[in-house]
């Protein structure tokens, strides 16, 4: 009876084996992509692939053949605590649960497929009980090694993995399951749209074309249009930008140093303004702080290289310029010009620079308070430029920006991103953009996930709140849901 029991496990294992690695081969591409998005192995994605396959082939042929029956039974035990370790250790301590495995296990969910690979250990090592007969001496020293071995090794694969992806930086994404869900689309009709801020679920988006113009969206995908009224309308406007810190609004051209204000707490279609800021400071960018200040991107009079600044029209000086912030590393116009944002509810100001892998955060002040770096590899990239006649800098051999869109929200910063990790499609590339996801108050790297394009129009831009995830394609504007797993991190 023993010897059946035995034999039947043994055949068992062999079935299983064969199958497990047969259908890895087939979809050998989808298994790395798989392994890839494991937030406990992603650092050895491309060797645990191969190796897993090679593994139970050769157990399997173990199990097979008289002489070796015994060592196969031992390995497949071995190999099955394994499993077991990687679903625990998924189950209690990843940063996200990824997409079950597929082949005969595709439709169990990871409790189900834990619980399945715990009796599977039991009826091993019941068949290797069995097969010792007598040796219990040689069947539990073996037992125990084989257990505290494959949990060892597992354990140390997450650590070393976690501290490779985290520290190391050898680009490699972990993309988070269902990270968005598309919920619901408005045609706005134009394609000159962009957002300026949000307040609750109402959104604020201003008008590249008609920049006098702004439009509010509320959670019912309901629109309404209004016009705003400045003075000085002879002045030569050529980049007014409409931005929201509610309940105030801000309109301004940093080529004249010409900021106002107003307020979009009440429902007039006709919004009045008053000239909040001119000739203090000239900008590029800027971002509302609160109702007395904005920081700015600018140009230093000294040597024209980007510099941040605030306006802060309660302080005697009224115009303050941190030149240490942006570091060069080549030409200091185009090396150091980024992207910022800010968050509200962290009262930080996050500045992320489109050529390298960095973005800075400080506090309202302008105070550094730490140096980040994006999973992305690009440290730095040789920059040349030439300064024109006109005074404008141009790039002489131009390269594309690796960070393009940037927001951030809470404690998350959502990073566009140009670059390609390991082990990505580029059939994937080609029909979505891929948002990057980090907790800039932990250093930490969360997890990536797709936006598709719409047709043929690609995100264009984008905006988070507490419930959903904005993005503008061309007339388009679409909602979507996100995943719990992301949600659960806004803090």
């Amino acid at each position: 009876m023993k010897a059946k029991y035995t034999l039947i496990i043994q055949y068992f294992f062999v079935l299983l084996f064969v199958y497990a690695a047969i259908s890895k081969l087939i979809t050998f591409e989808a298994f790395q992509v798989q392994l890839t998005q494991s937030p406990l192995l992603s650092a050895y994605a491309n060797i645990i692939a191969y190796l897993v396959i090679i593994v139970e082939l050769v157990i399997a042929l173990l199990l097979s053949l008289k002489q070796t029956k015994t060592l196969g039974l031992y390995l497949s035990y071995g190999l099955m605590v394994a499993f077991t370790i990687y679903i625990y250790l998924i189950l209690n301590y990843s940063d996200f649960i990824p997409c079950s495995c597929g082949g005969i296990l595709e439709k169990m969910g990871w409790s189900e497929h834990l619980w399945f690979n715990i009796i599977v250990c039991v009826v091993g090592l019941l068949a290797i009980y069995f097969q010792e007969g007598k040796n219990n001496k040689r069947f539990i020293l073996s037992s125990v090694l084989l257990t505290v071995l494959s949990t060892g090794i597992v354990v140390l694969l997450f650590i070393s993995s976690e501290y490779i992806i985290k520290r190391e930086n050898p680009f490699v994404r972990r993309y988070l399951p269902h990270g968005v869900i598309e919920d619901q689309t408005l045609d706005l009709q134009v394609n000159s749209f962009y957002f300026s801020g949000y307040y609750n679920d109402t959104l604020y988006l201003g008008n590249h074309t008609s920049p006098l113009r702004y439009i509010s969206i509320d959670q019912n995908f309901q629109r309404q249009d209004f016009q705003i009224q400045i003075d000085s309308l002879h002045l030569p406007y050529s980049q007014l930008k409409f931005k929201t810190n509610y309940p105030n609004f801000y309109l301004a051209d940093g080529t004249l140093a010409m900021v106002f204000n107003g307020r979009v707490d009440n429902s007039k279609e006709q919004k009045e303004t008053k000239v909040w800021s001119y000739k203090q400071a000239y900008f590029s960018d800027f971002i509302p702080i609160d109702s007395t200040t904005i920081v700015f991107k600018g140009q230093s009079s000294m040597n024209f290289q980007n510099v941040l600044g605030i306006i802060n029209q309660d302080t005697t000086t009224r115009v303050k310029l941190n030149p240490d912030l942006l570091q060069s590393d080549s030409d200091g116009v185009f090396d150091t010009d980024g992207i910022l944002t800010y968050s509200k509810e962290k009262q930080q100001l996050i500045y992320t620079y489109y050529y390298k892998n960095q973005f800075i955060q400080t506090d309202n002040h302008l105070t550094l308070l730490s140096r980040q770096n994006t999973i992305d590899t690009t440290k730095t990239q040789g920059i040349n430029s030439a300064k024109l006649s006109t005074g404008e800098n141009k790039m002489t051999s131009p390269i594309k920006a690796i960070n393009s869109k940037v927001i951030a929200h809470r404690n998350l910063l959502f990073i566009v991103s140009n670059s390609m990790g390991q082990n990505e499609s580029q059939k994937m590339w080609k029909q979505a953009s891929i948002v990057d996801v980090y907790d800039f108050t932990s250093s930490s790297y969360i997890g990536s996930f797709y936006i598709n394009h719409l047709g043929e129009d690609k995100l264009s831009d984008l905006i988070v709140t507490d419930h959903y995830l904005y993005g503008l394609f061309d007339k388009n504007l679409v909602r979507y849901k996100m995943a719990i797993s992301l949600t659960s991190k806004f803090r």
